[in-house]
């Protein structure tokens, strides 16, 4: 039952992320730049990647230190999969330009928000006294 909802947590990540890039894409992008964009995103993905954690990783009563921080693995893991996949054969980027998004010295940070994502589970627990 456990892995249910760990795969309902990642496709819940997943949405939200979703439709935070597309809020950015539409509104911030054309006032600031997609690249400036991009690197703000970092940090309102990392805080709603919070928020949905702080609701939904309660429910899984996983309350050891270590499997906090895998059940974080498997979300970043999960994200960076779905993000590829979602640039690559949806939006229809290069593999360049898709990788790109991940390298902090071509100025992205994707790659900080998704070690973020690795630490969040444990973070929420014990923000709540759980662990």
């Amino acid at each position: 039952m456990v892995y249910i909802k760990i795969i309902s947590l990642c496709i819940i990540l997943a949405g939200v992320e979703t439709l935070h890039g597309i809020t950015r894409t539409i509104f911030i992008a054309p006032k600031i730049g997609n690249k400036q964009a991009k690197q703000y995103s970092v940090i309102s993905g990392t805080v709603l990647a919070f928020v949905v954690c702080y609701i939904f990783v309660p429910e899984l009563d996983i309350d050891v230190d270590h499997q906090l921080i895998l059940l974080g693995l498997t979300l970043s893991g999960f994200m960076a999969i779905f993000d590829i996949i979602l640039a690559k054969f949806v939006v229809k980027q290069k593999w360049q330009k898709v990788m790109s998004d991940f390298n902090p010295a071509e100025g992205n940070f994707l790659l900080f928000g998704l070690v973020a994502l690795v630490m969040i589970p444990y973070v929420v627990m014990k923000l709540k006294g759980l662990i």
